[in-house]
């Protein structure tokens, strides 16, 4: 938790929020993943001074339960002094003790933002999904929370200014925007409508900006002039007899020789991020087997 400090900007866990967003639909399935096309709404999960502190805690653990499909877990929360915005015991439950910062119990409209943080590692945990590695599995947890519909919360506690900063968990802004974003793209919603914080509104347009650009990479054909363009000198390379290989300097796309002469190319779905393979013979339609994705291709 950014807490007065400074707030990290930019993409710099970009590779592994696309890992996590892999691994969620490898280890879900897309039909699990559709079930989740509706976000936690803003009611659901409002909390007033006037709430008692421990009993609206409570409440809103239990719809995050009831979002995440939990039904036979139990969160039992409570508050003390600490570094960390919140911690979770991971047992085998079903009750499960969730610890939050004190800072809460005067910021309480954050306390969902918490919770979805805390609620997600006990799914993650019952799945038996995790990265190797802290940081690694704390950022599988926030593109989870995320793309399951109840990340918005925590970009939305994001707030900074030239006195005081607020930042929960371990994503960038921006990297919150960027899986926000995606999810959007996939279920056509508009999570912006429900920011409170104006930094939030910044950090999503940018995410949305580096998704979008995710649908725009060759040999998609929605690909811009100058990435066709660098895509039709790297294929004429690859056609090189004496080249059994190629790719683009820092780009996403591959090529590799079949032993029949057939020219392939590989490609991270924009979607799920799973490698799809084409053959090269111009215009392809391919559909991802992991998300279901249709992709108009021009190889």
């Amino acid at each position: 938790m950014a807490n007065g400090g400074p707030v990290e900007h930019g993409f710099p866990h970009l590779e592994t929020v696309r890992e996590a967003v892999t691994a969620l639909y490898r280890r879900l399935s897309y039909d699990t993943v559709r079930m989740f096309s509706a976000s936690v709404a803003p009611v659901d999960v409002a909390f007033c001074d006037t709430d008692d502190l421990y009993l609206g805690a409570q409440r809103v653990a239990r719809e995050l339960v009831r979002h995440y499909r939990l039904p036979d877990a139990r969160m039992i929360v409570s508050f003390r002094e600490m570094t960390h915005a919140a911690n979770v015991e991971l047992t085998a439950g079903p009750e499960y003790f969730i610890e939050l910062n004190d800072r809460f119990r005067t910021h309480r409209r954050d306390i969902g933002a918490a919770l979805a943080h805390e609620v997600m590692h006990v799914y993650l945990h019952r799945l038996d999904l995790a990265f190797p590695g802290t940081r690694a599995n704390e950022i599988l947890t926030d593109t989870a929370a995320t793309y399951l519909g109840a990340g918005w919360l925590l970009l939305d506690a994001y707030r900074e200014d030239s006195v005081s900063s607020q930042k929960l968990g371990y994503l960038t802004p921006e990297e919150f925007g960027y899986v926000l974003a995606k999810r959007a793209l996939v279920f056509g919603e508009d999570p912006s409508v429900w920011f409170t914080s104006p930094q939030a509104y910044t950090a999503y347009g940018k995410g949305l900006a580096r998704a979008r650009r995710d649908e725009q990479q060759p040999p998609l054909t929605a690909a811009g002039w100058a990435g066709r363009r660098r895509y039709a000198r790297d294929r004429r390379h690859a056609q090189d007899p004496q080249a059994a290989a190629a790719a683009a300097d820092g780009g996403p796309y591959a090529f590799t020789a079949q032993a029949a002469g057939q020219l392939r190319v590989s490609f991270p779905c924009p979607t799920c991020h799973q490698r799809i393979r084409v053959p090269v013979r111009g215009r392809v339609r391919a559909r991802c087997g992991l998300c279901r994705t249709v992709l108009e291709c021009d190889t």
